[in-house]
Order: C-alpha cells, then structure tokens, then sequence
C-alpha cells in the first residue's frame, strides 16, 4: 500500500482535506509495512499508524545493521589489515573509515526497507550538493585525506620505516614514521624532533626509503695518495668489510674506482658492501666502525689518506723603508 499521509491537528475528511488546522509533517512512505498495520489494527489512527511504523521499523533496522557492523564488518575488516601487516596504530584510522561507511549503508538500506525510498533520493541529492560545497572549502583537507588513502593503500612507507623526502627551507627532511593518519604523517628526527607532514607532500614529492626491501648498500670512498698501491688498498679495504659481523656475505663487499677517481690530490676507492634489516642507527654504526677500523689499516700500512693542499710559488719583492 501506498499513498500520502499527513499528521494534522485537526480532523480528516473523506476525501483527504482537513478542516481545521494546520498540517505539521508529511510522510510519503512506499508501502505500510508489518508495523504500521499491527498499529492500525491496535487502533491507531491511519494517519499516525502509517509515519510511525515506518519510523519504527527504520529504527530498528538501523539498529540491526549497526550491530552487524560492530560484531561482524569491524572485526573482519581488523583481520584483513593485520593480514596485510598494518599495526594496530595504522588500522585503527582505516576501521573508523570502515564504520562510518557501512553505517552509511546501513541507514541507506534501511530507509529503503522502511518505505522511504524517495525521501533517501531528495537527501541523496542534498547531500551531493553540500558535499561539492564543502569540497571547495576544504581542497587541501581533502586532498591530504585523498593522498592518506593511496598511502595506505601502496604503502610506500610504514610506521617504523626510515624516510627521506626533498628538503623545504632549514626543516629536516629525514626521520622515522611513528605515526600515519588520513591527514598528516608524524615523523621523529634524528634529533628527536617531531615533524607533522602533510600527506600530500610526501605523495606529490619523491620519498626515499632505505629500510623497505630489508637489505641496503652501504658506500663510503676513500682517498689514497699517487703514490700508494691502489691493489693494497683495496684489499684492505676488502678485508675489513668481510671482517665486520652487520656485513653481508653475498652480495660479496667491493671496491671500484670512484666516478673521478684522479682528483687534484687523491685517487678515489668506493667501497660497497650490504647490510640487513637496516635502520639509521645500525647504517650509522656499521660504516662508522668499518671506516675507523680501514683508517686504522691505512695507517699501519703507510697508506696516506690525502687532503686537498695549495702549492704557491714565485717571488715576492720586498723594498726598503721609504726615505724622506
């Protein structure tokens, strides 16, 4: 059944009018439902029976399904980002999202079962207009919303992943995540500064991350003098990297000739070797230890580590006092 019902504080003709006071709500369910015909047959007057079992049974439906979201949707949903490797810290944003949007369908289902099919559509386009009008007013909110939902979805980055991104005036522009919204991206420094980064920065720019494929190269070049042996030094070289216990077997360390190997006062030697699970503070550790201990070789071996000097030649003529 359906049809147009009105709540009115007088009484109701035959044909639909009143004929005394005003009309004080309109509903214009689609069909009566169980509920508003058990209200009918307790007594209820048509006029009331119809706009009450609707908002009944909508209440109750949304009710049911919001339960249904909590005990089945959010806890499913959980065990899907836990799968994916997302920490609890990390997920919790993505559940709150996963709440309002199946809340949002369930109020939606809801008014359909309950007969309000056509009002859903007049709020539809409500809220279509008030969402593009919000949507200009809050661009940058929503494009760091917009940029969170790509980085939780490519993960370029996690919480605990030491990131690099381009530098922006004296900001530091290195540190570890500690924490990743839908809006900004908390990051600690090295100098145990926090920095809250806007989402859209380090989506729109280059972000490097060292720890992400769970092995980095480590490269540091020396300077020997002309005179030394560069086979000599390479060896030691060599030998101190496979040496250190944080150094990776394979890929075996290396050394090559630098990309200007015969500078003004030096010839250059990369050396390159591989560490695991890497962090800055064992990167840090790693080559602080390797290159003391080849200085170390170095100078048993009377190998010279040069730095840059300025030879200055000719004569410079001196006079007399000037007599008066």
């Amino acid at each position: 059944m359906s049809g147009l019902w009105t709540v009115q504080s007088g009484n109701e003709s035959e044909n639909g009018t009143t004929t005394d006071g005003d009309v004080s709500q309109v509903f214009q369910p689609d069909e009566v439902g169980p509920v508003g015909r058990a209200l009918r047959e307790w007594g209820v007057p048509p006029g009331y029976a119809e706009p009450l079992g609707a908002i009944v049974t909508f209440l109750v439906l949304l009710a049911l399904f919001y339960g249904a979201v909590r005990v089945v949707v959010v806890p499913v949903a959980d065990r899907a980002f836990a799968a994916r490797g997302l920490k609890r810290n990390a997920r919790r944003p993505l559940l709150r999202l996963v709440r309002v949007v199946t809340l949002a369908v369930a109020a939606a289902v809801a008014f359909a079962v309950a007969g309000y099919g056509g009002l859903l559509s007049g709020l539809t386009t409500i809220g279509a207009a008030a969402t593009l009008a919000v949507g200009f007013a809050l661009k940058d909110l929503l494009a760091n919303f917009v940029a969170g939902v790509f980085i939780y979805a490519d993960r370029p980055f996690r919480i605990g992943d030491w990131i690099e991104w381009p530098a922006s005036g004296d900001l530091p522009n290195a540190g570890v995540v500690t924490d990743i919204t839908f809006r900004v991206t908390r990051v600690q420094t090295f100098d145990n500064e926090l920095l809250t980064i806007p989402n859209s920065k380090l989506t729109n720019d280059v972000v490097m991350n060292p720890t992400a494929r769970g092995k980095l190269r480590v490269n540091f070049e020396f300077g020997i003098g002309y005179e030394d042996d560069i086979d000599q030094a390479t060896r030691i070289i060599v030998e101190e990297a496979e040496r250190h216990p944080d150094v990776l077997d394979l890929p075996e360390p290396m050394v090559t000739l630098s990309e200007n190997p015969l500078a003004d006062s030096y010839v250059g030697l990369v050396a390159r070797f591989w560490i695991e699970n890497p962090n800055r503070g064992k990167y840090l550790r790693v080559r602080s230890e390797f290159v003391k201990a080849v200085k170390q070789r170095f100078d048993a071996a009377d190998i010279d580590i040069p730095y840059p000097q300025l030879d200055v030649s000719g004569s410079i003529e001196t006079r007399g006092p000037r007599r008066r």
